[in-house]
């Protein structure tokens, strides 16, 4: 197991993220409605956090605290994912690189979690036919 699949890992109930962001459970529940965060659930609809997660969590509330408000952080987060993705198609084109089936999904997974309309989509929209053989 990686160290991103290790973080990415949903482990913790909702009461032991309000004790450790110090964040009530509406304000966790608005900030996953506003499309900030993204909590695994299990079959019976509990929200299991990671420790991304929780982290994502702790610098929504640092920015809170410093008058930044929920567009500004959606904004920060958009263009910070953004400036991920272009870092990788830049990476993947210039090492010359084929996409492997693994990581491909992932990046499927991450754009469906974050399909917003006007959002223009990377490198996988060529790829994603490798899926429908």
């Amino acid at each position: 197991m990686t160290d991103l699949e290790r973080r990415n890992l949903p482990l913790f109930p909702i009461g032991i993220v309000m004790q450790l962001t110090e964040l009530s459970a509406r304000q966790i529940r608005y900030y996953e409605e506003q499309g900030l965060i993204h909590p695994a659930r299990t079959k019976g609809r509990q929200r299991l956090f990671s420790f991304n997660d929780i982290e994502k969590l702790l610098e929504i509330k640092s920015l809170l605290e410093k008058k930044v408000n929920i567009a500004g952080i959606k904004e920060i987060f958009a263009r910070r994912e953004q400036e991920e993705r272009e870092k990788e198609d830049r990476l993947a084109r210039k090492n010359n690189i084929d996409i492997s089936d693994a990581r491909l999904r992932e990046m499927v997974i991450r754009e469906i979690l974050d399909l917003r309309p006007g959002k223009t989509h990377s490198l996988i929209q060529g790829e994603i036919s490798r899926f429908f053989h």
